[in-house]
């Protein structure tokens, strides 16, 4: 189910799906494309959407139904947050009535219940069937007259950086994007034995698959066959070195934290350095920014927050 919040008066409208869009009305900003830099970028994309419908039905129902907010949402953090400084801290425009002026719709795709993708093979609910969900977001956002279709943004915190990526580098709809601790090299990670922090965070199916495998400890093996199973091609073809870079020339910036366990900085010079020769192709190098926070790890802070903010600000308001 996916939650938005809106109003046709507004502009920017903000959307909230786990992590959220920024969507602003007015004419799109003039980016150059480089033809072999977009050709390069179809392919890859091409093969995503293939994987993609390869484990989900292409034609997937779509409904809006007037609601009220969720009164208990689900929280993987213990003990449930009730305050995040970081988003109190995003800038707000001083509108009157805002309450008043918002409606709220709730988005239902109706699909199958998920079985366990190690044992099956048969689904991906780490990262990929939520981008699916996104692309029939934009289906559904790009149809409403009250939505420039030009300009819808996209952010996300942690795996809602990861979404945030992906949706933005499959479908080129998502014209800005700013994923937040969510950029990483998932190959590098496994070269360089620096996947522990990532796998700790979803480790019951690592540790499924140690025993299937016969292993009496995670390591290396097992975590390129959980990744090849539950998201083929995380860790190779559709890894931050060839994505990140498909999403130029549209303007995306990345936030990191420089202490990050889970998205080492190291594991994203190479695809921040071919990002950057890819923007160049495109004559948008302006376009492409990497912020990295020193002293922080995991986590999303106020300046973060503010500097996605004043990137949608920038490319989406003009």
């Amino acid at each position: 189910m996916t939650n938005i919040i809106s109003s046709s008066s507004i502009s920017p409208l903000i959307c909230f799906f786990v992590f959220f869009f920024w969507l602003g009305h007015g004419g799109a900003q003039g980016i150059q494309h480089s033809a072999a830099a977009i050709n390069g970028a179809d392919k890859i994309r091409s093969q995503f959407l293939h994987l993609l419908r390869t484990r989900r039905s292409p034609q997937v129902p779509l409904t809006v139904e007037p609601s009220k907010p969720v009164r208990h949402p689900l929280f993987q953090q213990v003990p449930t947050p009730t305050f995040s400084e970081a988003m109190e801290s995003c800038p707000k425009a001083d509108i009157k009535n805002l309450k008043e002026r918002l409606k709220e719709e709730n988005f239902y795709l109706h699909t199958e219940a998920l079985v366990s993708s190690w044992i099956k093979g048969d689904t991906m609910p780490f990262l990929f069937d939520t981008v699916w969900d996104l692309i029939k977001l934009a289906d559904y956002l790009t149809q409403r007259k009250d939505i420039d279709p030009k300009r819808i943004g996209i952010t996300g915190e942690s795996l809602g950086g990861m979404h945030a990526w992906f949706a933005a580098f499959v479908d080129t709809r998502y014209a800005v994007a700013a994923p937040i601790i969510g950029v990483q090299g998932f190959r590098w990670a496994i070269d360089n034995d620096k996947w522990q922090a990532r796998i700790d965070s979803i480790k019951a199916v690592f540790e499924e698959a140690r025993v299937d495998l016969g292993k009496s400890a995670i390591d290396k093996e097992v975590v390129k066959k959980v990744w090849n199973r539950i998201a083929p091609g995380l860790a190779s073809i559709f890894d931050s070195p060839y994505s990140i870079p498909a999403i130029a020339p549209r303007p995306l910036l990345i936030l990191n934290g420089a202490d990050d366990p889970r998205c080492p900085l190291d594991g994203i010079k190479t695809p921040t350095k071919r990002a950057r020769k890819a923007y160049a192709k495109a004559h948008s190098s302006k376009n492409f920014k990497l912020i990295v926070q020193p002293g922080i790890g995991h986590e999303m802070t106020s300046l973060m927050v503010k500097e996605a903010s004043d990137w949608m600000d920038r490319f989406l308001k003009q």
